[in-house]
């Protein structure tokens, strides 16, 4: 399997390419590495560059971008209008393919130490690979930019670095690394030069004051362009859209005499998040990313599965999972086809919600149709996911149980494994009981507001739902009574008694 990482450092500097040249140049020499993309902002004087490639090379090639950008770059010259604390400011690091997110807080953990080793630039550790709570927040380390944690550092423990000594590096600051899942960066430009109305649309919008989850914000004045500028990073793109975060800025902006006059994205940002904004704007009838040429080329070319009800092969989409199903196998068994009940239940009612926002007679309820729309889109993929999932946490138990038992520490270290296992088998299908029944409630809400000629889709869809929700139940069941831990299991009849009650089941007699 291939292992690929993205990483994406932010370098202080943006109006002089030759300097960006260098710190590219230094990054692009080591073999297996590719500069996917790179962005110059002179309001910001800063460089977002994207590199992705196997995670030793990645690393290498943004240890070698910090100590090009260390000689060339100097902060006590340095202004902008984007905080900064390093000359290289921040290095995130992003699985892609054949890395978990654990892989990449490892890589982060190790590349801040080498940082410190070759350059002795101090380094803080963000978001995943955070080694405390208030530093998963990359504007919490940010407070006061060099300057600030120049002076702060010498006095506040709280303010000393994850690695290296309690003073900036004299010219290059410190480093901020760390792991992250894919963000956006996504900045929408303003027909005012009044920062402060940026300023009070990024604090309407950003999670930390109340606003929309997985948004980063603040205002940055465009002084070569005379506007205001709200600028976004969109940590989880699937769970908050891009085209929402838009609208709600769109409709803040309204409240002050603004409006959008762009906006733009700066670095890469993936297909899906597109794909998501056209079929919200364009309001498109059941689409799919089979419908786009280059997807389906890819897969034409690649020789990977890539087709939709559209090609009339609806039975060619089902029968593998059948086959596996029906296959004399242990997995995937009842959990993944729980999963896959809930999935099912939370894609038809994307379509009983993406087809009752087209129509005329549903038209005050738009809004409404094409939130419950992302949020099923989401959940469903959710579910999906939970379809190895639950088969693979049945393969642990298996695994588990064939651990030997020669010795009195090999037998307690089988038990324990199996222990870990078997919780691990009951916490899957619980998560998908609990998203199967959050999508059985929203079906229910989508009652009042769905076209009438949908209601026969919106039953079936509640219906699969329901089955989800109590197959998956009887699987957590089923594994209760493997488990020594009373406590535990308590605390897990609890959640699924309440789950019951949600589903409109009677209460169940549970054993002591």
């Amino acid at each position: 399997m291939k292992r690929l990482i993205e990483c994406v450092p932010n370098f202080s500097e943006g109006r002089d390419p030759i300097k960006v040249d260098a710190i590219i140049g230094a990054m692009s020499s080591v073999p297996g590495v590719y500069v996917l993309d790179r962005e110059m902002d002179a309001d910001h004087n800063r460089c977002v560059v994207t590199l992705a490639g196997e995670p030793n090379a990645v690393a290498e090639a943004a240890l070698l971008g910090a100590g090009k950008a260390m000689e060339l770059i100097d902060l006590t010259k340095h202004s902008g209008a984007h905080p900064r604390v390093g000359a290289t400011d921040v290095v995130p690091f992003i699985p892609i393919e054949g890395v978990t997110i654990e892989d990449c807080v490892a890589l982060a953990r190790r590349v801040g130490h080498e940082i410190w080793k070759r350059y002795r630039i101090p380094v803080f550790f963000y978001e995943a690979a955070a080694t405390r709570p208030e530093r998963t927040n990359l504007e919490n380390i940010r407070r006061g930019q060099f300057e600030g944690l120049r002076e702060e550092m010498r006095t506040n423990l709280d303010r000393q670095p994850d690695v290296g000594e309690p003073k900036v590096h004299p010219t290059a600051g410190v480093t901020v690394v760390g792991a992250r899942k894919f963000l956006i960066a996504y900045n929408v430009n303003l027909n005012t030069a009044d920062i402060s109305v940026a300023n009070k649309i990024a604090k309407a919008i950003r999670y930390s004051s109340g606003g929309l989850r997985y948004v980063k914000s603040m205002g940055v004045e465009l002084k070569a362009r005379d506007l205001a500028q709200v600028s976004i990073n969109l940590t989880d793109f699937e769970q908050t859209p891009m085209h929402r975060v838009y609208e709600m800025v769109k409709r803040e902006a309204e409240r002050y005499g603004a409006m959008p006059v762009g906006s733009e994205i700066v670095g890469l940002i993936p297909k899906k998040a597109i794909e998501m904004a056209a079929d919200f704007f364009l309001q498109l009838e059941n689409f799919s990313p089979a419908q786009v040429f280059e997807n389906k080329l890819e897969s034409a070319l690649t020789g990977a599965p890539l087709e939709t009800a559209k090609d009339g092969k609806l039975a060619g989409l089902a029968r593998p999972f059948l086959d596996a199903v029906a296959a004399p196998t242990a997995t995937p068994g009842g959990g993944s086809v729980a999963a896959f009940a809930g999935a099912l239940a939370a894609s038809l009612g994307q379509m009983v919600a993406g087809l009752s926002r087209k129509k005329k007679s549903q038209a005050s309820f738009v809004d409404e149709l094409s939130a419950a729309l992302d949020e099923l889109r989401r959940t469903a993929d959710e579910l999906t996911q939970a379809i190895d999932r639950d088969a693979a946490a049945f393969d642990a138990v298996m695994t588990a149980f064939k651990l030997p038992q020669g010795d009195a520490q090999e037998t307690q270290q089988r038990e324990e494994a199996i222990q870990t296992a078997t919780k691990g088998a009951a916490e899957v299908p619980l998560q998908v009981a609990e998203k199967s029944v959050a999508v059985f409630e929203r079906l229910g809400q989508l009652e009042a507001i769905a076209a009438a000629s949908m209601r026969s889709d919106l039953q079936v869809a509640r219906f699969m739902a329901g089955a989800g929700a109590r197959g998956a139940l009887a699987n957590v069941e089923i594994n209760l009574d493997g488990i020594a831990d009373a406590a535990y299991v308590a605390s897990l009849r609890t959640k699924m008694a309440a789950l019951r009650e949600r589903l409109g089941d009677a209460p169940r007699a549970t054993s002591a």
